[in-house]
């Protein structure tokens, strides 16, 4: 391993799993599935239940940058213990109007820029002149 890599996993959680992670999963996890994005799920050997939480313990190993909303729908219920069986286990099927999962990309260069936006790429529209300025002191009616 590069001196790189196992500092990058000794001192960061955002960017992949850390060293404390990948020790917890050889010890305590077992892989349940894997997602469209590579992010891998595991839950507690055999489902054991943790006694001061009351249910099994369920976490994500993330491909890639750590960001919540790359988990898709159907592994988002599992996570959350909303069902009890993960989509490995049982043929998910997304409905018909639904989209393919995207993450959110606010804060990357794929984010929505809505026209008017400073940072979008079209001009900005002209004012209307419907709006009246506010000046200190003089009531505007």
């Amino acid at each position: 391993m590069k001196i790189k890599t196992f500092f990058s996993r000794v001192f960061t959680w955002w960017n992949g799993q850390t060293f404390g992670t990948q020790v917890w999963t050889a010890l305590y996890g077992e892989v349940v599935g894997e997602d469209e994005f590579g992010n891998r799920y595991y839950r507690t050997k055999g489902g054991r239940i943790d006694p001061s939480l009351g249910f099994e313990r369920r976490w994500v190993i993330y491909r890639d940058y750590a960001e919540a909303s790359q988990i898709g729908p159907a592994w988002h219920g599992w996570m959350h213990h909303t069902v009890d069986t993960p989509p490995t286990a049982e043929a998910y099927r997304p409905w018909s109007w639904e989209k393919p999962h995207r993450p959110n990309m606010t804060g990357t260069p794929a984010a929505q820029r809505p026209s008017g936006s400073t940072l979008a790429q079209s001009r900005r529209p002209k004012a209307t002149g419907d709006y009246k300025a506010w000046v200190p002191g003089i009531r505007n009616q």
